[in-house]
């Protein structure tokens, strides 16, 4: 099996992430199609496209014939039966678990038997989905990253019955894309959303019981961790309904593990309209009233705010390398490339010292008798053998 530039793609969807893929599938020379049941959110993603290749030639990285050249490579679609010719068929609609397996059922009768069925979701069971279907062999996860057309990594998710020729036909067409590509197991979360909640839920615990204010913990993960964003930031950008709900998701099919609890002061944001940047107001605010706290820029709370947090981090990539999530590069490669994090969490941890991890989840563990702060079972196995992470 092979999809390549002759191939025809599809993508259902016209948000934010399937404008995007769109883009991408455009601009790697692939016909497209793209279908929304909404006529004017068709309108809307052909306006937006349109903006965004002159904004390119604007910026001269591309020329007007090639940015042309890829508008006319894309079809706006009423149907999805004009799918029937597709290779390969992408999935962008809202993480709603019905709503999608509804769809791929849908896909199934319209498309021919060897077209590839690809859902974008960032924290369902690719399996889960996969029960719309009669044959469960066609479909796989293709977790793209927002925006699309800049975030290079894509999580591969093959399910259980998804056929081996498949999976390693997206990753050939995905690097022919110029992405960088990780595989990972069908679980909650794959391995971004899994292996990076504790940098939300580990802030705002320490919000939550008054260590620092947002601005400061933004300020030290910064200044001290050296994120590209803090995390109150990356929420507001992401929006607290999304993160919420991606949060909730992980828990729930993780059978309610304390580790990955959603936080009732995000749940609240969420309640209130108060999605961060999108409304105006999150955990900072912004526009006119935007916020003017200036952190605490006391070193020894830096660090206690910024070792906390990246302890829980390393934690939880160890986790996903000792229940064989992803291999360890394919996890540290996922969150420098998927989430622009400094450092391999793994690598990370060889740096600081695996024991000096230990027993700072240890000591969390004891003053709080909470079992989020568990140790990962491979780091007291390395620590005990004197081993680091590869």
């Amino acid at each position: 099996m092979k999809i390549d530039k002759q191939s025809l793609i599809g993508i259902i969807g016209t948000g934010t992430m399937g404008t995007g893929i769109a883009q991408v599938a455009a601009t790697a020379g692939h016909k497209v199609l793209v279908y929304d049941k909404s006529s004017e959110a068709l309108l809307n993603a052909r306006h937006s496209l349109v903006k965004i290749m002159n904004r390119l030639v604007e910026k001269e990285k591309l020329s007007q014939g090639e940015a042309d050249t890829i508008l006319n490579r894309i079809e706006y679609v009423d149907g999805l039966s004009r799918f029937e010719g597709c290779s390969l068929v992408i999935e962008a609609v809202i993480e709603s678990l019905d709503v999608k397996k509804q769809i791929f059922h849908q896909l199934e009768s319209v498309t021919n038997s060897n077209t590839v069925l690809a859902s974008n979701t960032s924290s369902l069971s690719i399996a889960s989905i996969s029960g719309a279907l009669k044959d469960k062999s066609r479909i796989i996860g293709l977790h793209f990253f927002n925006p699309a057309p800049l975030m290079k990594l894509v999580e591969i998710v093959p399910a259980l019955s998804t056929r081996p020729e498949i999976t390693q036909a997206c990753k050939d067409m995905l690097i022919s894309w110029n992405k960088v590509t990780v595989t990972a197991k069908d679980t909650p979360g794959f391995i971004v959303n899994r292996v990076a909640r504790p940098f939300y839920s580990e802030s705002i615990k320490m919000l939550e019981e008054g260590i620092a204010d947002a601005v400061t913990i933004d300020y030290a993960l910064k200044e001290v961790g050296g994120f590209r964003m803090g995390p109150f930031e990356l929420m507001d950008l992401i929006g607290n309904d999304v993160n919420y709900t991606v949060t909730e998701t992980v828990w729930t099919q993780m059978f309610y593990d304390p580790k990955y609890k959603p936080s009732i002061t995000q749940k609240r944001l969420k309640e209130a309209g108060l999605f961060g940047k999108k409304t105006g107001k999150g955990f900072h605010n912004y526009g006119e009233n935007a916020d003017a706290t200036e952190p605490i820029k006391d070193r020894v709370l830096l660090n206690e705010i910024t070792n906390r947090v990246v302890t829980m981090l390393i934690n939880e990539a160890a986790d996903a390398l000792f229940y064989n999530i992803a291999s360890s590069d394919d996890i540290d490669l996922a969150m420098t490339k998927g989430v622009n994090y400094p450092k391999g969490l793994l690598k990370w941890a060889n740096e600081i010292g695996l024991d000096k991890t230990l027993r700072h989840l240890e000591d969390l563990q004891n003053y709080y008798g909470d079992d989020r702060y568990r140790p990962s079972i491979i780091l007291k196995e390395y620590v005990k053998k004197e081993r680091n992470f590869k």
